[in-house]
């Protein structure tokens, strides 16, 4: 008989290290599987709530952010201070993950390494998973363990949601593409160890943005782009040139698929549930995930314990209905920005000159450092309100 967990969770990262360390806290046994040495590309920006939420330790923090530049198709460039004193994190994914998983394993979790192959049911209709282990010798069969949930945290294109929860496999998705260098050790015109550069050029990205991010004694640099065809290695390349890193030596990259909308229906109604950038929880506009994706896997085990707690499958929805209460209307907002302004270099242009606005700078670091919009100061939104209308109509310059 193949050992029995509670909960299995596929994929390691944010999200699923986050449900199995919240799950095995509520005494539940979990079996956490994660495919090894795949690195997300990422910014890495953790937020100061993410920090404060999830017990974040400082040492962690391979830089810390207080200010971004804005840069437009025309080069004019607007910096965005975070004047309240405060400072976004920065990561190194692969450090962060390892960290998030070993703090599961050391809580309770079972750790197993290898990559996913199906769900399956036994006579008695209880799950069993089937993975293939990394250990394991070539043509061994694939071992098995009886659960009574899956939580499919795997990702975008989630191979647990495409087999078990219908729609996880249309999901729209941004192809992102980043590649860690040296930092500078000398000065360097364009680069700011505190400071996160935001390219919105459309030879850099036609429907997103590129990116420079310092990493503390590394840099990531990269873009993302629905189009197909686009060769996101050229633009980093590109971005490179410019800026003077094609000369720093390259020490890692990776690409991979980042989703943007939340999917319809996160469970199976039975014994399946997503999580993560495998439920489509990462924000528009900016394609920041880890946040998301650490409250998805906490909701995720919520919701998790309530269903092994009362056996109705019912309560798998609540995942999706607790995130998007808390979240929706944000990433509906941050929707209708993406599909807007990143249109054409000529509404990047005018984006770009917004964000010079005060009221425009403050709002929006308060809304992202403390994830959610914020509500004081009516005043300052009808400002920028009209001040939109402006851009919108062309009565303002870019």
């Amino acid at each position: 008989m193949p050992e029995t967990f509670d909960v299995v969770v596929v994929g390691g990262g944010p999200c699923g290290a986050t449900a199995a360390h919240d799950l095995v806290r509520k005494g539940r046994s979990v079996l956490l599987l994660d495919k090894a040495g795949r690195i997300k590309p990422c910014g890495g920006a953790v937020p100061p709530r993410l920090i404060r939420d999830f017990d974040i330790p400082q040492h962690l923090l391979v830089a810390c952010i207080t200010s971004a530049r804005m840069v437009s198709p025309k080069d004019h460039e607007v910096d965005m201070p975070i004047d309240t004193g405060g400072y976004v994190g920065m990561v190194d994914r692969e450090v962060f993950d390892e960290f998030l998983r070993e703090r599961a394993a050391e809580a309770g979790a079972v750790r197993a390494t290898g990559s996913f192959t199906r769900i399956a049911h036994d006579p008695d209709g209880v799950a069993v998973v089937e993975y293939q282990a990394k250990d394991a010798a070539d043509g061994a069969p694939p071992r098995r363990v009886r659960t009574r949930l899956v939580i499919g945290a795997d990702g975008a294109r989630s191979q647990v949601g495409k087999q078990a929860v219908p729609g996880a496999d249309k999901v729209k998705c941004v192809f992102a593409y980043h590649e860690i260098v040296e930092a500078p050790t000398g000065g360097m015109a364009k680069y700011d160890g505190t400071r996160c550069d935001v390219y919105y050029q459309g030879k850099l990205s036609p429907d997103f943005y590129a990116w420079i991010f310092p990493h503390g004694e590394t840099v990531s640099i990269g873009t993302g782009s629905m189009q197909k065809g686009f060769s996101l290695r050229g633009s980093v390349a590109e971005l490179r040139r410019a800026t003077g890193f094609d000369k720093l030596r390259t020490i890692r990259h990776e690409g991979a698929p980042i989703p943007l909308k939340p999917l319809k229906k996160w469970d199976n109604g039975r014994d399946v549930l997503l999580a993560g950038d495998a439920a489509g929880v990462v924000a528009p506009a900016s394609g920041e995930g880890i946040y998301y994706a650490m409250l998805g896997g906490r909701l995720a085990a919520d919701a998790a314990e309530e269903f092994c707690a009362n056996g109705n499958p019912a309560a798998l929805a609540l995942a999706r209905k607790r995130f998007m209460k808390q979240h929706g209307r944000v990433f509906w907002i941050l929707g209708i920005m993406q599909y807007f302004w990143y249109s054409s270099d000529r509404r990047r242009e005018k984006f770009v000159k917004i964000c010079e606005d005060k009221d425009v700078q403050r709002l929006t670091w308060q809304s992202y450092m403390n994830k959610e919009l914020v509500r004081r100061d009516p005043m300052a939104h009808v400002r920028i309100f009209f001040k939109d209308l402006a851009h919108l109509f062309g009565f303002a310059r870019a």
